[in-house]
């Protein structure tokens, strides 16, 4: 489906959230984040988030917080149902979770990416969505495009060297 004649572009930084009508596109560059689509295509509209951790670890505030994978499916459920559909009607896409430092030791900080992943499918899983597509993990990070008038996620992956591949010494 082309593009119309005048639509809005959202760029998305992280911990932002977006949910919008078809004249809308929305862009966002990830690395270890997560971003989530969902698109409704009988009423064309829909949106991205992008995440930066799975949760919080204080737990949660009266004000979600889009930083937080368990959060922005929170916001995800919250404008679904002001415009009054329903999860399981949305095609749902996922994206990120990248390794953005392969070459350093591996630990805790280093699997942020995995994390987020997994979050992203246990959580949608539970609110009965089918993910219909994904590109996550691997090396490097991806510059997404969702064109909410169509429904087209597009993806740029640049896988990158490490920091060690790059003869820094650390």
């Amino acid at each position: 489906m082309p593009a119309p004649s005048e639509y809005t572009e959202i760029f998305l930084q992280p911990g932002e959230f977006h949910f919008g009508a078809a004249e809308t596109r929305i862009r966002t560059l990830l690395g270890s984040c997560v971003a989530i689509t969902m698109w409704h295509p009988i009423r064309r509209l829909g949106g991205m988030c992008h995440y930066l951790l799975p949760t919080r670890q204080e737990g949660v505030s009266q004000d979600l917080d889009g930083r937080y994978g368990d959060e922005a499916i929170l916001l995800f459920l919250r404008a679904i149902d002001e415009r009054e559909t329903a999860p399981r009607d949305y095609q749902v896409k996922v994206f990120g979770g990248g390794n953005m430092f392969p070459a350093l030791a591996k630990g805790k900080a280093m699997e942020v990416g995995v994390r987020n992943i997994a979050l992203a499918t246990e959580v949608l899983g539970q609110m009965g969505c089918s993910v219909v597509a994904q590109h996550v993990g691997d090396i490097g990070h991806r510059t997404i495009i969702f064109d909410v008038w169509s429904g087209d996620v597009w993806v740029k992956h640049q896988r990158h060297m490490g920091v060690a591949e790059l003869g820094v010494k650390g």
